[in-house]
């Protein structure tokens, strides 16, 4: 018996099972392409495409409906107007009980976008195609031409999830004292103030650790790195998951990437900055500070 329960806790170590190396801790945050092919699965879900609508036009997943991924970025705004997004996601077939899985061909950064939009408005079950269109295609699966069908409008009662979004006032506050802990998704270049980004200011929010967004994808593959991989990439950068968060970038949807990942891996507390640092940057209250590119490759936050 001791022998058993000193072997648990060599596996455990640091509150997490070897298998979680191996495991995502919330699967169901993603859906497998060979899943996704499988008639009786696909029945189940809504599938949204966000690519370009040419490329839509031109082949998808066989019932997929286009989602305007850029319209919708620039409609969310305050996240205020639930009758606009009640219209805007029942327009799409989605229903209050409906299971929904997104795609791009972009490396999630317009799928995570949508997902997190679908998930702030109360959709509970929204998940991400591992490997997206590229996955697809590769695997040599049945591709829709032709015209596509018009998707059948549903009742879908839009209800926001405050908590998924962050706002100014509540990161200026955080910076007053130990809580929030802020994450930058944007590229090293943009965070520590080398690129612009044609806002007014540049540099990092004090205290915001750094990871940046594409670094949590497998480029070639377009799948979410392994479990083991993502873990390392959150330790190396000093990110705890444990600890309610706010994930921002340029413009929230690089931030969405990086929500998506923390939630897979076990994250309950994660919200979008979804303004970002355009408004951050181009604000005249805001603290800004300019790290040193050697602290971010350590891990560090801005010093």
């Amino acid at each position: 018996m001791k022998l058993i329960i000193i072997a648990c806790a060599l596996m455990c170590v640091g509150g997490y099972s070897m298998a979680s190396d191996t495991e995502y801790p919330r699967p169901d945050l993603l859906i497998e392409a060979a899943a996704l092919s499988r008639s009786e699965v696909a029945g189940q879900f809504v599938v949204l495409d966000a690519r370009e609508r040419k490329e839509y036009d031109e082949g998808r997943i066989p019932g997929a409906v286009w989602v305007d991924a850029v319209a919708w970025a620039k409609a969310f705004g305050d996240g205020k107007d639930a009758e606009g997004w009640s219209t805007r996601i029942g327009s799409l077939a989605i229903g209050p009980d409906a299971k929904v899985v997104v795609y791009d061909n972009v490396s999630f950064k317009d799928a995570a976008r949508i997902w997190w939009i679908l998930r702030y408005w109360g959709l509970e079950d929204a998940r991400l195609l591992n490997g997206n269109w590229i996955g697809w295609t590769k695997a040599g699966l049945a591709i829709e031409t032709g015209k596509p069908r018009a998707p059948t409008a549903a009742k879908f009662p839009a209800v926001p999830r405050s908590k998924r979004l962050a706002t100014k006032g509540q990161l200026l506050d955080a910076l007053k004292g130990p809580g929030l802990q802020i994450v930058d998704a944007r590229s090293e270049a943009e965070f520590c103030g080398i690129d612009k980004a044609k806002n007014k200011r540049a540099g990092a929010i004090p205290g915001a650790k750094h990871l940046e967004w594409i670094d949590l994808i497998d480029k070639d593959t377009q799948r979410l790195k392994s479990p083991g991989e993502l873990r390392r990439l959150f330790r190396d950068a000093g990110i705890d998951l444990e600890k309610s968060t706010a994930t921002h970038c340029q413009s929230g949807g690089r931030a969405a990437v990086m929500a998506f990942a923390m939630e897979l891996m076990g994250a309950s507390d994660v919200s979008n900055y979804y303004a970002s640092w355009s408004e951050w940057g181009n604000a005249d209250d805001t603290p800004i500070v300019v790290p040193d590119e050697g602290g971010i490759r350590r891990g560090q936050g801005p010093r």
